[in-house]
């Protein structure tokens, strides 16, 4: 019975960083009126993955990717909002700035795609940008 315990208590476990990596981060804006996120680009994730901004009020994006090896970037083309990135990452944060002029959802995304094998985006390296009144 407590090995049982166990097992579920550990698959439970397992599981939170999953269901945590859905919940939308709603980014607060400064004192300044910017809002600053930072982002990690893990071994096929965004972190966090789904980021609520305010339309019309600046956005300073932060990204950093965590691997020493995997390539990664970040891509987020939404030119009818006034946002287009589309940079390679590094260890060393990169900042990034804009105001998205318009309400909606847009994807952000790893476009690289090694030979041969599925693209980062294919593996779930991807997350939204949800622009809101």
């Amino acid at each position: 019975m407590k090995k049982m315990l166990l097992v579920t208590v550990f698959c439970l476990m397992s599981a939170l960083p999953c269901l945590a990596a859905d919940t939308p981060f709603i980014v607060p804006v400064d004192q300044d009126g910017i809002q600053r996120v930072e982002i990690v680009a893990g071994e096929y994730f965004f972190k966090p993955g789904h980021i609520v901004v305010k339309v019309n009020m600046p956005v300073e994006l932060k990204v950093r990717k965590e691997s020493l090896l995997i390539p990664h970037d970040i891509v987020i083309k939404a030119p009818d909002a006034g946002i287009t990135i589309s940079e390679s990452l590094s260890r060393k944060p990169m900042t990034f700035f804009f105001t998205p002029g318009k309400t909606g959802s847009y994807p952000i995304y790893c476009s690289k795609k090694p030979p041969f094998m599925k693209s980062h985006r294919d593996k779930g390296m991807e997350g939204v940008l949800e622009v809101v009144e």
